[in-house]
């Protein structure tokens, strides 16, 4: 006789979790642990069956995550292993939901090999006033030059370069880093604004 599967704690058994082919991605996001606090992370790689996550916290074994992924949406797990900077989780869903999770992970793991628009969501523009400061997570205030800007994030000419993923606040804007290049980063505003106006009032 077969023991009863607790509801709700379900995790793949490790040979299932690898039927899936972890893909590299890089998505941003927010989690929740059992305390319902929520913070950043980054996910850098993924199948429909798991998940690892650049977190500022871990967790740990066993606990469950609810986490809410850029253009991946909701989804739930736990955490299987550790590590620095972050952790592995299940990816629990219904085969329907994985099916789904597969497209996506496609999709997002070949954007970049097919020149595919990444953040070119919004017209960028290169402000009247470029000088503007960034506040980083430990509450250092660096000035900087933007290279050029649209309603969803900027580009940055700064000389210290902050890890991916970390909340930093431009001017009055909420962000995270999303990208390193040669004389800067490249940010993404927490919530895109709603007209250039809005953006330009608050560098």
């Amino acid at each position: 006789m077969s023991r009863p599967i607790q509801e709700g704690r379900r995790p793949l058994p490790k040979m299932d979790r690898r039927r899936f082919q972890r893909v590299k991605i890089n998505v941003l996001g927010r989690f929740m642990l059992s305390n319902r606090t929520e913070y950043p992370c980054q996910v850098v790689d993924m199948s429909p069956g798991g998940a690892a996550l650049m977190t500022p916290v871990s967790g740990v074994v066993g606990e469950r995550v609810v986490a809410y992924l850029d253009h991946i949406g909701r989804i739930e797990g736990e955490i299987t292993r550790l590590f620095e900077g972050g952790f592995a989780m299940t990816v629990n869903a219904s085969p329907r939901k994985r099916d789904k999770l597969a497209s996506q992970l496609t999709w997002l793991a070949n954007r970049h090999v097919l020149n595919l628009p990444e953040d070119r969501r919004h017209e960028r523009i290169v402000p009247r006033n470029p000088f503007s400061h960034v506040i980083l997570a430990d509450g250092r205030e660096l000035r900087c030059r933007i290279i050029d800007v649209s309603l969803s994030g900027a580009a940055v000419a700064l000389e210290f370069r902050p890890p991916l993923g970390e909340p930093v606040t431009l001017g009055r804007m909420r962000a995270r880093v999303v990208r390193h290049f040669d004389d800067g980063i490249a940010l993404e505003f927490a919530t895109a604004q709603q007209n250039a106006d809005v953006v330009a009032n608050n560098l």
